[in-house]
C-alpha cells in the first residue's frame, strides 16, 4: 500500500514538474502549468486521504507527510510566483488544505477503528452471555444427576428394584445437559458459521420453563408446583430477552434450592403478569442443610450466582430480590412492560 501511493505521489510530482518547466514562457503556457498543477494537487490531496484512512497514524504520517509537501509546492514548480514571500504564502496556503485532507482520513480511520473495536466487544458481551447461560442450564441439569447418583446410593440396598428407574433418570438428565450445551455453544457461532438455511438456535423462553419444573420435580422435589398465570397471547407478547432472563432465573433459583434447601417439602413457581410486565417468583419453604453455611447467595467455587443475574434483570430495566419470605426464601424478578 505504502509503496503504490509513494509511486502515485511520485509520478504526481513528476507530472507537476513536467508541465510547469516552462513556466518563464508566455501567458497561455502559464495558465496551463497552473492548471496541471492544481489537477495535481487535488490527487495528492485524494491521496493523502487514502493513506491516512488506510494506515495507523505511525505508518501514515510519514507518507502523507511527503504527499503534502508536493501538494503544497505545485506552484512553485509551474513557476507562478513572484519572489520568495509570494512563494512562501502560496505553499503556507496550499499546506492548509493538504493539512485538512490528512485530518480527514485521519477522521475516517478513527471511526472505522472505533466501529470494528464496538463489533468486537459487542460479539465478546454476547459470548459471555451465552457462556454463562451455559454455566447455568449445565449446572441445573449436573445437580439432578448428582441429587439422583446419592439417592441410588442410598436405596441400592433396600429397594434395588428402584435402581434401574434413578439410573434411567441419571442418563436423561445427562442426554438433557448434553443438549443444552450442545444448542448453547451454536448459539456461540458467527454469522458466517450458521447453517447454509440461515437457521440459528432459539433462546430458552417461558415456553421452556415447564420442561425445567418437571425436571426437578422428578429429581426429587416432588412438592414442586407451576402457577402459569399468563395466556398465550401474554406469553408471545413477552420480548424474547426478557422470556430468556426469566427463564435463567427460574433455573437459578431451582438451582440454589437444590444446593441450599435439598430438604424443602414445597417449591412453587409462579409466573404471572405484574403492572403490565412480567413477574417471577421462587418460592420454597426452607429447610436448609445443616452446616451449610450462607442461603441463596453467591455460589462457592467461584460460580456466577444471583450478582450477575441481578445485573442481566436490571439490564431490562427490571428488578431482582432475594431473601426470607414465610419460614422460607423467595427470589423474585419483576421486568417492566416491553
Amino acid at each position: 500500500m505504502v509503496a503504490s501511493v509513494t509511486a502515485l505521489g511520485t509520478a504526481a510530482f513528476v507530472a507537476g514538474g513536467a508541465g510547469g518547466g516552462g513556466g518563464g514562457g508566455g501567458g497561455e503556457r502559464l495558465v496551463a502549468a497552473v492548471r496541471l498543477a492544481f489537477v495535481e494537487y487535488a490527487a495528492v490531496a485524494a491521496l493523502v486521504v487514502l493513506v491516512t484512512r488506510a494506515l495507523p497514524a505511525r505508518r501514515s504520517v510519514p507518507v502523507a507527510g511527503l504527499l503534502g509537501v508536493a501538494g503544497s509546492t505545485v506552484l512553485l514548480r509551474a513557476g507562478a510566483y513572484d519572489g520568495v514571500l509570494e512563494a512562501a504564502g502560496q505553499s503556507a496556503f496550499l499546506a492548509v488544505g493538504q493539512a485538512g485532507a490528512g485530518a480527514l482520513g485521519a477522521a475516517l480511520y478513527a471511526a472505522r477503528t472505533r466501529r470494528e473495536r464496538s463489533v468486537r466487544e459487542a460479539r465478546r458481551a454476547q459470548r459471555l452471555e451465552l457462556a454463562r447461560d451455559l454455566h447455568d442450564f449445565v449446572a441445573h441439569d449436573v445437580s439432578g444427576i448428582v441429587a439422583l447418583a446419592q439417592a441410588a446410593r442410598v436405596v441400592h440396598e433396600a429397594r434395588p428394584d428402584q435402581v434401574p428407574a434413578l439410573l434411567r433418570r441419571i442418563e436423561e438428565a445427562g442426554v438433557r445437559a448434553l443438549g443444552s450445551m450442545d444448542r448453547t455453544v451454536h448459539m456461540l457461532r458467527d454469522d458466517a458459521d450458521a447453517a447454509p438455511g440461515g437457521e440459528r438456535s432459539a433462546a430458552y423462553g417461558l415456553a421452556d420453563v415447564p420442561g425445567v419444573v418437571d425436571r426437578f420435580r422428578s429429581s426429587g422435589s416432588p412438592g414442586t408446583e407451576l402457577e402459569l398465570a399468563l395466556t398465550e397471547r401474554q406469553i408471545a407478547a413477552v420480548p424474547r430477552e426478557t422470556a430468556a432472563t426469566a427463564h435463567r432465573v427460574v433455573v437459578e433459583a431451582l438451582t440454589n434450592v437444590r444446593r441450599h434447601a435439598p430438604g424443602a417439602e414445597r417449591v412453587r413457581v409462579v409466573l404471572a403478569a405484574a403492572d403490565g410486565g412480567l413477574c417471577v417468583s421462587v418460592t420454597d419453604s426452607g429447610r436448609a442443610v445443616a452446616g451449610g453455611g450462607r442461603r441463596h447467595g453467591e455460589r462457592h467455587g467461584g460460580g456466577l450466582g444471583l450478582s450477575g443475574l441481578a445485573e442481566r434483570v436490571e439490564a431490562l430495566g427490571g428488578s431482582l430480590t432475594a431473601g426470607p419470605w414465610d419460614g422460607g426464601w423467595r427470589l423474585r424478578a419483576r421486568f417492566p412492560a416491553a
